[in-house]
């Protein structure tokens, strides 16, 4: 008999799901079952995701979402949970990055990258979770199926890498937040994980890796590759579903074993 993960019934809510990394969780977790609801800055890149989805079938619906601002949080996660229904999973995927040495990171560079990464990671993370948390207090027993909240670190927050120690620290910060939420709010059947990806390829930084320096780089990894989005979907749908109960507080690294 297969062994398979159903999400049927559940809503998903991922940020920063107009490319990259997002799209890829939003269209895995539809494919697993999910409702999805799609939430970034970008909406119009939303829409052309959520027509794909819907043309596989799935269930699609899109928020406008700027993780920098609490007031577009708490009213992206509202319109939400009134449009679609009670959030039950999380994919806290939204981030930022600049590349210099650490002497020239500029006040203006740092807020850009603590503002979305750590910052807004954080409001989305607890305004979901309040939601979840009203819901356990007040489930009948029985009832209350818990909720997941994946946080998406980096194996930068594990390892520090030249020239983004910026990113890097903001990615550590996510990683204690994530001990800190499932610390506090396992108990009350929310599940908060996080995922470290090592290098991955996406449309975003494809053009790099046919660089020359971006070959050094692909050469300094344990099997000479960079991952591919479809990656991380196993430890996604795992960490996503009901099987994952006694998984609560995990910092696991998909990296090919960089951080080794």
């Amino acid at each position: 008999m297969a062994y398979s993960i159903d999400l049927s019934g559940r809503i998903a809510l991922v940020t920063g799901a107009s490319s990259g990394l997002g799209a890829q969780f939003a269209r895995t977790l539809s494919r697993a079952g999910a409702a999805v609801v799609l939430a970034s800055r970008r909406v119009e890149k939303l829409k052309a995701l959520r027509a794909e989805i819907e043309a596989e079938g799935g269930d699609a619906h899109v928020v406008a979402l700027d993780v920098t601002d609490i007031d577009s949080i708490k009213s992206a996660v509202a319109h939400a949970e009134t449009e679609v229904g009670s959030i039950d999973i999380l994919v806290n995927n939204s981030g930022v990055s600049t590349t210099q040495r650490i002497q020239d990171v500029t006040e203006e560079d740092y807020d850009f990258i603590f503002d979305t990464n750590v910052k807004g990671s954080f409001f989305v993370a607890q305004e979901v979770g309040k939601r979840m948390l009203a819901r356990s207090k007040g489930s009948a027993p029985g009832s209350f199926t818990g909720g997941r909240i994946i946080n998406i670190a980096s194996v930068a927050g594990l390892r520090v890498l030249p020239q983004i120690g910026a990113y890097a620290m903001s990615k550590a910060a996510v990683v204690q937040m994530t001990k800190v939420l499932a610390m506090e709010w396992g108990r009350f059947g929310i599940n908060v994980n996080a995922i470290c990806p090592g290098y991955i390829d996406t449309e975003i930084n494809h053009h790099h890796w046919g660089t020359e320096q971006g070959q050094k780089l692909v050469n300094m990894l344990p099997r000479k590759r960079v991952g591919q989005p479809q990656d991380l979907d196993a430890v996604l749908v795992m960490l996503a579903s009901g099987q994952s109960g006694f998984v609560n507080g995990a910092i696991i690294t998909a990296d090919d074993g960089f951080a080794l």
